[in-house]
């Protein structure tokens, strides 16, 4: 009964840390730095815990909330990337249409080329970024 009482109000401190910053007036790298700064000043609360089965429940879960941060902030960055390859493509694009509708071939030839490397460049970027 003492265990279930104990693990109900860590998760409910963890789910209140994180909605209080989540509704903070704060730029979003900041409320991101406050929040693994409170996560890491309960892992080491945790750490000061004599039993063994709590600390470890605890620390478990504080490292699947750092990874979720950690996911959270690649998430982001990844969305980012995959707009602006788009956007980059699109007007690759239309630099090559432009060219091919003022006639000049080697203007055209040119703007394909530009095409195909920022096609290669983005899917590069792409696949870094999710296998990171």
């Amino acid at each position: 009964m003492e265990k279930k009482g104990f693990k109900k109000f860590v998760l409910g401190a963890l789910v209140g840390i994180g909605l209080g910053f989540l509704v903070a007036p704060k730029k979003g790298s900041e409320t991101r730095r406050d929040l693994k700064e409170k996560i890491d000043e309960l892992a080491l609360k945790a750490s000061e815990i004599d039993r063994e089965d709590i600390r470890f429940n605890i620390e478990n879960k504080i490292f699947e909330i750092r990874e979720e941060l950690e996911l959270l902030d690649k998430e982001k960055v990844l969305e980012i990337a995959r707009v602006k390859s788009e956007d980059l493509k699109r007007r690759c694009e239309e630099l090559v249409l432009i060219a091919k509708n003022k006639g000049n071939e080697v203007i055209a030839e040119m703007s394909q080329e530009v095409l195909k490397k920022a096609i290669a460049t983005c899917e590069e970027i792409l696949r870094v970024l999710e296998e990171n």
